[in-house]
């Protein structure tokens, strides 16, 4: 499951009691890289509440499109945790498991929109070269339809998975079939 300690929840006592209760109650279950938190329970509080406004709150960018930067940034990586839990959640928008591998393997050969390309595009630049992401950039996105709020929703995305990418990959944390399926999305 990750190569540090991780308090189950049968012995969770106090803030981190609390908030597994919080984490099962809203998602159905605890995830793998939010119960590696749990020597941290206010690291693990901030977290999940960061996951919840950049992937839940209200936003240009639909659900589907959220999951779908998810599952590209998270592949550039090359980050298995996240890029399986996120083509299941994928998998839940688009109903099309192939497409949802296409995307995993290379988004580029997807029949996608321009705009949503753009999106994507956007996000693999700001994973891969941030210190290249120049304003002509977000002039592209605003061009295709994109509004500054859609874009800082994109930015925040993006800068999330990298940042959760590099815990799951950074204390080995790893899926099991059962811990990718069965979440309230």
């Amino acid at each position: 499951m990750a190569w540090i300690e991780i308090i189950p929840e049968e012995a969770a006592t106090g803030e981190l009691k609390t908030l597994y209760e919080e984490i099962r109650q809203r998602r159905g279950k605890i995830s793998n890289i939010l119960a590696v938190h749990s020597l941290h329970p206010g690291a693990l509080r901030a977290h999940l509440e960061l996951y919840l406004q950049v992937m839940f709150s209200r936003s240009g960018l639909s659900r589907a499109e959220r999951e779908l930067v998810a599952v590209v940034v998270s592949a550039t990586n090359r980050c298995t945790y996240c890029v399986q839990h996120h083509a299941e959640a994928l998998r839940a928008y688009w109903k099309d498991p192939e497409q949802v591998e296409q995307a995993v393997r290379d988004y580029r050969k997807l029949a996608l929109p321009e705009r949503t390309r753009a999106l994507l595009d956007h996000a693999v630049k700001l994973t891969r070269t941030p210190d290249r992401v120049t304003e002509a950039d977000l002039d592209r996105l605003r061009a295709l339809g994109w509004t500054d709020r859609d874009i800082l929703d994109l930015t925040l995305i993006v800068a999330y998975f990298n940042f959760v990418n590099r815990i799951a990959l950074g204390l080995g944390v790893m899926p099991t079939p059962e811990e990718v399926q069965g979440y309230r999305y």
